[in-house]
């Protein structure tokens, strides 16, 4: 448990402070972080996505009950983060950024990490399928939260337009039929997007490390503390519950727990900035979660294993 803990989010955690750091001593600017976010958000993460869905047995991975679980406690989560926002979060254009990282896991990344590090190729493919599906309603309530919360985007259309053409949402819809009907694709297309695809991590989280802002961490505390409480602890704990209650144990309660724990997803940060959200916010989220979630996910986990649920 303590070896791919390390081997993942210690690289992770590594990157943001590479970014800040360059940015500190000027090797990076707000040019460079702006153009990294776009690309981040426009190719290489929905990239990532379309490969680790399209490439893994549908018929094989796909657990509906599971995915619907998922669904059902991301909806609720996301539920309780507004009304929580709604009478506590201020100032008004931060309500939708805390309830976007109070529920939007990373689990395109660390979360698929865990599960392929913890169950081998069969916990991969049944992680990527239920990612797949929940990750279309991240994106969604996404959209739809951050929009409502800033000035002028409100109106119904914008919703359904700014969903549409979101490019996470575009790739995972694609990439659904390659993966349940078996499609392959050539092999410089494969090897392409695979190239395409690893520049997601590191570039996302220089970005993301770039934007941070330490010196704003007491300013924001409050909802920086709501969104990481809300990520790394009841998240994770109504999904669980909901899984466990659902009859679930072993290899599929586990992705649930892998997967939903993850800390908040750097895609959180890009969509807020790519939206004119307060990014800076956004980032400290990831920072914090980023930091909480290791010694939770241990927790977690260990007590799972220790019930002989996992």
């Amino acid at each position: 448990m303590f070896s791919f803990i390390t081997e993942t989010l210690l690289p992770v955690l590594i990157l943001l402070l590479m970014g800040w750091l360059f940015f500190r001593i000027k090797w990076l600017n707000e040019s460079f972080v702006e153009a990294g976010s776009k690309l981040v958000f426009n190719v290489t993460l929905p990239a990532l996505l379309f490969l680790s869905i399209s490439q893994a047995d549908f018929a094989h991975a796909a657990n509906f009950p599971l995915i619907g679980v998922g669904i059902a406690g991301t909806l609720i989560m996301c539920a309780l983060l507004v009304l929580t926002a709604r009478m506590t979060v201020t100032p008004y254009q931060a309500r939708g950024v805390v309830v976007q990282g109070g529920f939007r896991a990373n689990m395109g990344i660390i979360g698929l990490a865990y599960c392929a590090n913890t169950y081998g190729p069969e916990g991969l493919a049944a992680a990527s399928v239920y990612l797949g599906c929940i990750t279309i309603l991240f994106n969604i309530l996404s959209v739809i939260v951050l929009n409502f919360y800033q000035t002028g985007h409100r109106s119904v259309s914008k919703q359904i337009k700014g969903i549409t053409k979101n490019p996470l949402i575009i790739s995972i819809v694609v990439a659904l039929p390659f993966s349940y009907y078996s499609w392959t694709l050539p092999d410089a297309i494969l090897k392409t997007g695979e190239y395409v695809s690893q520049l997601t991590l590191p570039l996302a989280l220089i970005c993301t490390g770039a934007s941070l802002q330490f010196r704003s961490f007491s300013a924001d505390w409050f909802n920086i503390t709501l969104s990481t409480v809300s990520k790394c602890i009841l998240y994770p704990a109504l999904m669980v519950g909901l899984a466990y209650l659902a009859g679930f144990t072993g290899m599929s309660l586990g992705i649930v727990l892998l997967l939903s724990i993850a800390p908040t997803a750097a895609a959180s940060y890009v969509m807020v900035r790519n939206m004119g959200g307060d990014h800076r916010l956004a980032a400290s989220i990831i920072a914090v979660s980023t930091l909480v979630s290791l010694p939770v996910t241990a927790l977690a986990f260990g007590t799972l294993t220790a019930l002989n649920l996992v």
